[in-house]
């Protein structure tokens, strides 16, 4: 009988376990990675030293849903493209390997780089599309500055490896187009929470806070106040690594403590779908934070 029971919960659910799994792995893999890191920072930038964490851990959880549950992913897919399940599947693939190099660090010029690639052809091919059909749509133009932001900071992130490796070529341009893309989706956004405060923080989608969470107006209004403060001084490159560890800090606070608490009641849910929605919107924004907090590392003490 319990067996039976398992087998049914592992069948419903697989997905959800898939993607659940493939975070802590890599979440765990990170940190013995960071742990040197961690341990010489001081303050704030022990944070800091979480953005390759922040930024794997995500894409590992996706890369499990796109091979665990394809057709989750196929609508997505634009139906000119040829092959639609295998690239279905390459992604999948695609996204694991950039989250295990970038958790434990190695290659990450190219994974960084690849993986920027992916996102901005994904930017180009699906969101851009609907930005022009539907240009008053702010959930469209939030969905092109959000993949434009993590393929921002997978560029930032190779560029910070090419600086590590004294190859300098390439790297100040990586690290700037990383910048901008950065500042303006904190500007976008930043206006956005002051328009719809009850948005849930970080990233405005069409998710409200739920009503059960304490002072709700006033976390969207102090959310849109530091990302409109801190998108403004990093366009300006005016104390950017100041205004992108604060930002990066403030976002991964709201991941533990508005996010988690959101997570843990859509897995207390009987439905799949709340399950798989409350885990996307969970690393959704753990990738926004660690696309800033790249930045922050990338970016010297002095700026």
């Amino acid at each position: 009988m319990h067996t039976t029971l398992l087998a049914i919960f592992l069948e419903i659910s697989r997905t959800v376990v898939s993607m659940c799994a493939a975070g802590i792995l890599l979440f765990l893999v990170a940190l013995w990675a960071a742990k040197t890191d961690i341990a010489r920072a001081r303050g704030l930038d022990k944070v800091v030293a979480l953005s390759n964490l922040c930024f794997a851990a995500p894409l590992a959880v996706f890369g499990a849903l796109h091979l665990s549950d394809v057709d989750f992913v196929m609508p997505i897919v634009p139906s000119y493209m040829p092959w639609r399940l295998f690239w279905g599947y390459f992604v999948g693939f695609a996204l694991l390997a950039a989250s295990l190099s970038i958790a434990t660090k190695i290659q990450v010029r190219w994974s960084g780089l690849l993986l920027g690639i992916m996102m901005f052809l994904f930017v180009g091919m699906l969101d851009i599309r609907g930005a022009i059909a539907h240009p008053r749509d702010r959930f469209v133009w939030t969905f092109v500055l959000r993949e434009s932001s993590f393929a921002a900071g997978g560029w930032i992130l190779a560029g910070n490896a090419l600086r590590e490796q004294g190859r300098g070529q390439g790297r100040s341009k990586l690290i700037l187009v990383g910048r901008v893309i950065i500042a303006i989706a904190a500007i976008f956004y930043g206006i956005e929470h002051f328009l719809h405060p009850a948005s849930a923080p970080g990233v405005p989608l069409e998710k409200l806070m739920p009503t059960w969470i304490p002072a709700r107006l006033l976390i969207g209004y102090l959310t849109g106040a530091i990302l409109l403060v801190a998108g403004i001084s990093i366009l300006l490159a005016k104390k950017t690594r100041m205004a992108a560890t604060y930002l990066g800090t403030w976002i991964v606070l709201l991941v533990v403590f508005v996010y988690g608490p959101i997570l843990i009641a859509s897995m207390l849910d009987p439905s799949t779908a709340v399950k798989i929605e409350g885990i996307n919107y969970f690393f959704d924004t753990l990738l926004f934070a660690g696309a800033i907090l790249a930045l922050a590392s990338a970016t010297p003490r002095t700026d």
